[in-house]
């Protein structure tokens, strides 16, 4: 069907130019508002999981390859760019491919993610223009797909998505983002601490969307999700945790104080 909101996001997904991915983003974001997307139910079966669609550059190399710049240089500001230019382009795939993954969920689910795609591909339109004011486009910078490769292990299980993805691998990004802000505000960078903070705040509900489904899946199942994520975390990760956390803003995400006590003390033991 034309008006098939999985098909829509499958196109969203195989796109490999940027600008095109983004282009189809907000076409079909705006198709759902205006009530012409649905999530059709005889949608044919989602495909397995491969690469979704992404240009030649960057290279993808061990996350553990990827260089580390200080800021002190227009190149060091622009390589920090280029990574969070990366993860936003990343971010944009994960929540297509949450909304063509996985089916019978209500409409605000999907809502919750075709929106977060949305708010991604601006995010990335955002952090491409800066990083050509800093002379440099997306790809000049080698980056890693450990986003990707999560969403990989994760795709047959949505509760184990929605817990791993969301609320540990893009929450992280609001522990550390605060960071990066104090830093480039050192270096007098504020063109690019104007983007980070617009992504900081809008991040926090996309963390929260993440904490809302996972804690769906959880009560329909008729698990705990306290101890459900705790288990999720020692299954895929092995319960491997990096702190500090940024506690106003993952409770703002629907963490709750109890949660990041458990989390908190995992991280000092991991």
């Amino acid at each position: 069907m034309t008006n098939d909101l999985h098909a829509a996001a499958r196109r969203c997904l195989d796109a490999t130019d940027p600008a095109e991915k983004v282009r189809l983003t907000q076409a079909a974001w705006q198709a759902f508002q205006a009530g012409e997307l649905v999530a059709d139910p005889v949608s044919p079966p989602p495909a397995q999981i491969a690469a979704p669609g992404r240009p030649d550059k960057p290279q993808l190399v061990p996350q553990r390859q990827v260089p580390h710049r200080g800021l002190g240089t227009p190149e060091g500001r622009a390589a920090l760019v280029h990574a969070v230019a990366h993860i936003e382009f990343n971010a944009i795939n994960l929540a297509w491919d949450a909304v063509y993954r996985y089916r019978g969920m209500p409409d605000a689910y999907y809502r919750d993610w075709a929106s977060c795609a949305h708010d991604e591909a601006r995010h990335f339109v955002m952090l491409s223009e800066r990083l050509a004011e800093l002379g440099h486009a997306y790809g000049d910078f080698d980056a890693h797909n450990g986003l990707w490769e999560m969403a990989e292990k994760t795709a047959p299980h949505i509760t184990a998505r929605m817990a791993l993805v969301p609320r540990v691998l893009e929450a992280r990004g609001l522990d550390v983002t605060p960071g990066m802000i104090e830093r480039l505000l050192s270096v007098g960078d504020t063109r690019t601490v104007a983007v980070l903070e617009v992504i900081l705040r809008e991040e926090v509900a996309h963390v929260a969307a993440g904490t809302r489904w996972f804690r769906y899946c959880c009560e329909r199942d008729g698990v705990d999700p306290r101890e459900t994520f705790l288990d999720l975390l020692r299954d895929y990760m092995g319960r491997t945790l990096r702190g500090p956390f940024n506690r106003p803003a993952r409770l703002e995400a629907g963490f709750d104080a109890e949660e990041l006590d458990r989390l908190a003390e995992l991280a000092l033991n991991s």
